[in-house]
């Protein structure tokens, strides 16, 4: 049976179903998504859109599109706040302070607004979060090297590329995977291997 603390982080941030086996889902989990990326030419320039309807989020310099990414947005219960911001804070190695979960990674944090972020999760094609910006491990890096202190964000129920570059994404489910052991999300590994890329045997 697992800890009482895992439990409680499962439940807060994977958000995933018990699961005895260590064999990895079948299906398009968001380790095996890695987003094309077009570099700015003018760093200053790049926003961010994000979509809460379509859960997409399009990385943009202008009309162009640089990267667009499945993501989890928050529940009804906790609904990912709408509107305008600024990322005014980028922390690549950042686990959660408060309870439940405390030290939970949120590898590749970007805040936008005090105790909300859009950082690395596990994605699930609906809307499942406590209100932050879950992005797949290899986009939440990408995305983190495209933005800046400052860079703008707009929040909405839609976007303008939902229908032409989010429309064909594909759907990503990570509610499968077996969870990882706690001491693993625990220790400083995890960020080692998500500056690689990866995490754990996904």
């Amino acid at each position: 049976m697992k800890p009482t603390r895992l439990l409680a982080l499962a439940a807060l941030a994977l958000g995933l179903t018990a699961c005895q086996t260590t064999k990895v889902a079948h299906g398009p989990h968001s380790f095996s998504f890695d987003p094309p990326v077009k570099q700015p030419t003018n760093p200053s320039a790049v926003k961010v859109k994000l979509s809460t309807g379509a859960q997409r989020l399009y990385v943009v310099e202008g009309n162009q599109v640089l990267l667009v990414t499945p993501v989890t947005v928050g529940k009804a219960s906790s609904p990912t706040p709408m509107g305008d911001f600024k990322i005014y804070s980028k922390q690549e190695r950042r686990r959660r302070v408060s309870q439940p979960g405390a030290g939970y990674p949120m590898t590749y944090w970007m805040e936008f607004k005090p105790a909300y972020g859009m950082h690395w999760g596990f994605v699930k094609p609906y809307p499942n979060t406590m209100g932050c910006v879950r992005i797949p491990l290899k986009a939440a890096q990408k995305v983190f090297g495209l933005v800046r202190s400052g860079t703008p964000l707009h929040i909405a129920k839609s976007q303008p590329w939902d229908e032409s570059h989010g429309k064909n994404l594909p759907r990503l489910d990570d509610s499968r995977l077996p969870d990882p052991p706690e001491s693993y999300m625990m220790s400083p590994q995890v960020f080692a291997d998500a500056a690689k890329g990866k995490m754990w045997n996904y």
